[in-house]
């Protein structure tokens, strides 16, 4: 399975082509080959090291020199000096020797023999993977070359094709791009989207003995699948969502083929675990709210309002208050909001410092901070101008004066990011607190309208 990408490098043809060609990343140690094939129960141990690093259209140890000189003969030094890229594979599935040679031969197929390319194997991070640095300049007409959209999709579209005629996966689905904090996000287990709906689908698999227990144990959770034998990508979606995200996207547990795998060939503690949930399920419905006598009177205690009540609801909702008594959301949205609690506590300390209540008054403030930061930048430009001519007994004093200056410009500009997060967020704040409490009157059955029995006299 071979993933490709490449770009343009501007800065430094050196610079690529050191990074690249790098020997703490090319070569391949003896105690590496031992532990390698120790691990597969293998005898072969190959030379002491391997230099995964071959150049096409050009020699391996002066490739820089090579290709800078054919770019100032055709004087084309400036703009985009050389490309990068790189082909992955799948952990495991290729040795160092096949993972060089197939992108050696891909660097054959794409370039041929119009441009120079360096081809390095990195094996650093034991996903084995190739890095091409082309230059920028045809070595025979001096032309530069064009690195459009359809060049990528025959980049990848070779490279497809050698993983093919390797008997190598290739990815039928590609997943797209995803944004590095997503990336790290799933990568660390924390609660995104497609996390909790692998949670989802794995908890109600393992309870699950046909489709309608699957999908009624989904829609307990509050997702919504979509199994119908026509279609052909299953997909989920959270029950208060519109838009639904095919099942294959969240790996390959959980594609059509494998869901119905898992649920009618499981294991023998499927049973256990399926009358365990009916059982608990059971059990939750008889929930009675707990009843309090309290003393006193309620005129007197102290009554938030405005934001701070708000805000100390959804923490509440959210299970982060109060602290000596902990309970886990059950909304999609309310879990997910979890990745944003520091967010959230920043929020409620400039609510509950500033004494804003209201909206208005988070919009006053932010107002009044754009004045203050205003006039806390002219206040430093001003110093920045004495210091151009002072003396050497005032400069520390202004130095000083433009360090505070800064630390409360710093300040400031992060009170105001606040403030505008608070207005950002309170439509969606809101908007959850609705889902959890429509989740909690679901989960305990508090949402059921009791039964009126008509009455009926005899005479």
């Amino acid at each position: 399975m071979g993933t490709t990408k490449i770009w343009a490098i501007k800065d430094s043809l050196s610079r690529v082509l050191d990074y690249a060609a790098n020997p703490d990343k090319t070569v391949y140690s003896d105690l590496q080959k031992v532990l390698h094939y120790a691990e597969q129960d293998s005898k072969t141990v190959g030379d002491e090291s391997t230099y995964y690093v071959t150049g096409v259209n050009c020699n391996t140890d002066t490739a820089f020199s090579e290709m800078l000189a054919v770019q100032k003969r055709f004087g084309k030094t400036g703009g985009n000096v050389a490309y990068h890229a790189y082909q992955s594979f799948k952990r495991g599935e290729v040795t160092p020797e096949e993972c060089h040679r197939i992108g050696v031969e891909l660097a054959q197929r794409m370039w041929g023999s119009e441009y120079q390319v360096l081809v390095a194997t990195h094996l650093d991070t034991g996903t084995y993977h190739n890095h091409f640095v082309l230059n920028a300049v045809n070595m025979w007409s001096g032309k530069k070359f064009d690195c459009n959209e359809g060049v990528y999709w025959r980049f990848r579209s070779l490279s497809d094709e050698l993983c093919a005629e390797h008997n190598l996966t290739v990815i039928k689905n590609p997943m797209g791009k995803t944004p590095r904090s997503i990336y790290f996000a799933e990568k660390n287990g924390e609660p995104t989207t497609f996390n909790l709906m692998r949670e989802a689908i794995d908890f109600s698999v393992s309870c699950s003995r046909s489709y309608d227990e699957f999908r009624n144990i989904m829609r307990e959770q509050g997702y919504v699948v979509d199994l119908n034998p026509n279609r052909k990508y299953w997909t989920v979606r959270s029950f208060n969502s519109k838009k639904a995200v095919r099942m294959y996207r969240l790996g390959e547990d959980y594609g059509n083929e494998a869901i119905r795998r898992r649920i009618y060939e499981p294991g023998m503690d499927s049973w256990q675990r399926n009358a365990d949930y009916y059982h608990e399920k059971k059990q939750v419905r008889q929930f009675e709210p707990q009843r309090i006598k309290y003393r006193g009177t309620f005129k007197k205690a102290k009554k938030h309002t405005g934001l701070i009540a708000l805000y100390f609801h959804y923490c509440y909702l959210l299970g982060y208050l109060p602290k000596n008594k902990q309970h886990q959301p059950l909304s999609p949205e309310m879990k997910e909001a979890w990745r944003r609690l520091d967010r959230f506590s920043e929020q409620v300390r400039l609510v509950s410092r500033k004494e804003l209540r209201t909206l208005d008054d988070v919009s006053s403030f932010i107002h009044e901070t754009d004045a203050s930061i205003n006039k806390v930048s002219a206040a430093r430009q001003q110093i920045y101008n004495k210091l151009r001519r002072c003396s050497d007994d005032d400069r520390p004093q202004l130095l000083k004066n433009r360090d505070d200056c800064t630390t409360l410009l710093k300040q400031l500009r992060k009170e105001k990011r606040v403030a505008l997060s608070i207005i950002e967020d309170h439509p969606k704040n809101k908007e959850n607190i609705r889902i959890e409490e429509q989740a909690i009157r679901s989960r305990y059955g508090l949402d059921q309208k009791p039964k009126y029995y008509r009455r009926s006299y005899e005479r």
